[in-house]
């Protein structure tokens, strides 16, 4: 295609990316738990022919063990409790064919070798169409749940996580294309020469391989990446297919994109090897009038507690919840949670934002970027978007469920695919062919002499 192509991700955060938008009157709430619901909203995207559904998670209940809470749990917060999103990702695989189907995956809480194996599995069962989503731990609550006194420190979570991508490639490519002879006449069932022991030894992990799995059919998973500190977006340059961001405004997106390429070209890596999707939250309205209606009943039931605790969440210890919520936000200590996102939050302040504000900010879209308008007034924004060179697509995240993804795949997409900027028909049949990244070599295999 010589024209640039919009991409998108579904961001599934049930029972809805706003944290109390399960209240509105629209809203499923069952979908944090039904597999019927979630298999409803796969086939929908599926439908409006996205490139991939992409599943958050977190392995703890936020608020059971941390100082930044005033009381134990946010009983409002309806993103507490889910269907693990691996094992959700393996049924979705047996009801759809072209998707691509991505979950989050921490490092700080795995281990390598049971990463790769699932992970690989799931790309076999779906044809090619699995994602990993690389991430260290936000929640200083998970740490309780894995026998650690406390959350590792930011540098080092990322230390692990770089070392724990190079195992899970290095098992990936235990076995090359063709090393399953399966040959009744010669009883030979593979090629010896084309396994891969990969004997690690690190700082962190000691793996030997090889992995009981074959190599994916689109050669390994696609590695999805979130991480926008310094040490997060060089893990992505080395390791991503995808990257899911937060710039909320054109200029701001150019230079992240400008940044990553230029810290891929470090690694050896071209700019088309990965896909940069900022995130949205999208509320679409038959007409103008209906879409700020819309936007309006939403932040109207943004929770002030909810937002306070999720800058609380963010401030490094500082004690939030005992300042005046009208007044600015005060120096915060760094976050041991998610460095990228208090970055945000302290640019928030200095452009003269409450801390009451930025808690409505937090509350509505988790910082990201909320587009409301009509079909046409969407297209316009998203279009003006990939022509700036600011994005490869967005990450789509909706207020509830089902019925924001429902609009937009009959809404929205029918008017990109009008302007030829969203395909009508997907291009392959695995994720990697459908996002237009390359399948990477095996990085064991002998490159051939004519290469």
């Amino acid at each position: 295609m010589s024209k640039k192509m919009l991409r998108f991700g579904a961001f599934m955060s049930v029972p809805g990316c706003h944290p109390t938008g399960w209240r509105h009157p629209d809203a499923i709430c069952e979908t944090d738990i039904s597999f019927r619901w979630l298999a409803h909203m796969v086939r929908v995207a599926e439908r409006g022919k996205l490139d991939a559904m992409f599943f958050q998670d977190s392995a703890a209940v936020v608020g059971s063990n941390v100082a930044y809470n005033a009381e134990p749990f946010n009983v409002r917060n309806g993103r507490q409790a889910h269907i693990e999103p691996v094992s959700a990702i393996a049924g979705l695989a047996a009801i759809t064919s072209h998707i691509g189907l991505i979950s989050t995956c921490t490092t700080t809480y795995n281990e390598p070798y049971n990463l790769a194996r699932r992970f690989l599995t799931i790309d076999h069962i779906s044809g090619g169409r699995a994602g990993w989503n690389l991430v260290t731990s936000q929640a200083e609550d998970e740490a309780g749940n894995f026998g650690q006194p406390a959350h590792l420190e930011h540098g080092a979570r990322y230390d692990r996580a770089s070392e724990f991508y190079d195992v899970v490639r290095g098992l990936w490519d235990s076995w090359e294309d063709d090393a399953f002879l399966r040959d009744k006449a010669s009883g030979i069932w593979f090629d010896i020469d084309k396994m891969h022991i990969l004997n690690h030894e690190g700082p962190h992990f000691r793996v030997r391989g090889p992995l009981n799995v074959s190599r994916s059919p689109q050669g390994r998973p696609v590695v999805a990446q979130a991480g926008s500190s310094g040490v997060g977006m060089d893990l992505a340059a080395r390791s991503a297919d995808m990257v899911f961001t937060a710039q909320r405004t054109i200029p701001d997106a150019q230079a992240f994109r400008s940044q990553m390429h230029a810290l891929m070209a470090k690694y050896g890596r071209a700019p088309d090897e990965v896909r940069i999707f900022p995130g949205i939250m999208p509320i679409v309205g038959r007409s103008a009038a209906e879409a700020q209606d819309k936007y309006e009943q939403l932040r109207d039931l943004v929770d002030d507690n909810t937002g306070l605790r999720g800058v609380a969440r963010l401030a490094g210890g500082v004690d939030i919840l005992s300042l005046d919520p009208d007044g600015p936000l005060p120096e915060l200590k760094p976050s041991n949670a998610a460095r990228a996102r208090q970055e945000m939050i302290i640019a928030m302040g200095r452009s003269g934002m409450t801390i009451r504000q930025i808690g409505r900010v937090l509350g509505m879209s988790q910082a990201h970027r909320v587009l409301y308008g009509t079909p046409q007034s969407m297209a316009d924004d998203m279009e003006e978007w990939l022509d700036a060179g600011a994005c490869d697509g967005f990450n789509l995240l909706f207020a509830h469920y089902p019925k924001p993804l429902e609009e937009f795949v009959d809404l929205v997409v029918p008017e990109l695919q009008r302007r030829g900027i969203f395909r009508t028909e997907y291009e392959g049949n695995t994720l990697r062919g459908n996002l237009g990244v390359p399948i990477p070599r095996n990085s064991f295999a002998r490159v051939p002499e004519h290469a």
